[in-house]
């Protein structure tokens, strides 16, 4: 088999929530593959560093401010970077965020800010970059689930409803978009430490226990996502879509070994 097919050299590709975390793990696995990039956060001096470093790898980047939560934000996001590039090949819809709490306290607006950023904003932002593939026939949009997306967890129920929502979301738009040459998956990645999850590890106990949890008996390492999001962007997958495909260790497999 040649490696070409997961070479991503002339494509381009949409990354949203790059200023931080997961979303500058997988643009960084795009742009090594060979894509220029457009990345997004809510305020576009947020991303000056990430741009530098992608830059400084010989990629092309362009930084785009979007609010997923507003609807013209996303179409004036899609538009420019359709204006810089004249393409869009690859959206990884990774914009997302998290409310913890107990079921009993989550509020009417903490339901509302992580549905409407995870579920919805994701939802639009597929739809408007969907626009640019449709006429050109080809198209890999690869959103961003968890380890939520099959299972469900105390204290985050919106975030894991939001989560299950992409997972149906992203079958549904296979279906829906298949026959202009477009594939949708899901990349679910389990525990990693981010800016979002940094007060859960601040806490060994809690780290230990998951740690003996998963069977891989570590949590996920920026790394471990590059070569999912790659294959699921680039050719290699041509014929695989509307699947959700966990990269969490093994935590998926409901392993209850440890005790607290």
């Amino acid at each position: 088999m040649s490696t070409d097919l997961f070479n991503l050299s002339g494509k381009v590709a949409i990354v949203t929530g790059a200023s931080r975390g997961l979303g500058q793990y997988l643009a960084r696995a795009l742009a090594g593959a060979g894509a220029d990039l457009v990345v997004t956060s809510r305020t576009v001096e947020s991303l000056a560093p990430f741009t530098a470093e992608i830059e400084a790898l010989g990629r092309r980047v362009l930084p785009l401010a979007l609010d997923v939560r507003d609807q013209q934000s996303i179409q004036k996001m899609a538009e420019a970077a359709f204006a810089h590039y004249k393409k869009i090949d690859i959206l990884v819809n990774n914009a997302g965020c998290n409310v913890r709490k107990p079921a009993v306290d989550v509020t009417w607006d903490d339901w509302n800010l992580v549905l409407d950023t995870n579920l919805r904003g994701g939802f639009f932002v597929a739809q408007a970059v969907a626009k640019k593939m449709i006429p050109a026939g080809y198209g890999r949009i690869v959103n961003i689930g968890s380890v939520t997306t099959v299972a469900g967890y105390a204290g985050i129920t919106p975030y894991c409803a939001s989560r299950g929502g992409v997972k149906q979301m992203t079958m549904s738009l296979a279906d829906d978009w298949g026959k202009h040459g477009i594939t949708v998956n899901c990349l679910a990645p389990g525990w990693f430490k981010t800016a979002q999850t940094k007060v859960l590890y601040d806490n060994q106990g809690w780290v230990d226990y998951l740690v003996d949890r998963i069977p891989l008996k570590r949590v996920g390492q920026p790394n471990d996502l590059d070569g999912t999001v790659i294959f699921l962007a680039s050719d290699a997958s041509a014929y695989i879509t509307g699947q959700t495909i966990l990269v969490d260790g093994g935590i998926s497999t409901g392993s209850t070994k440890a005790t607290v």
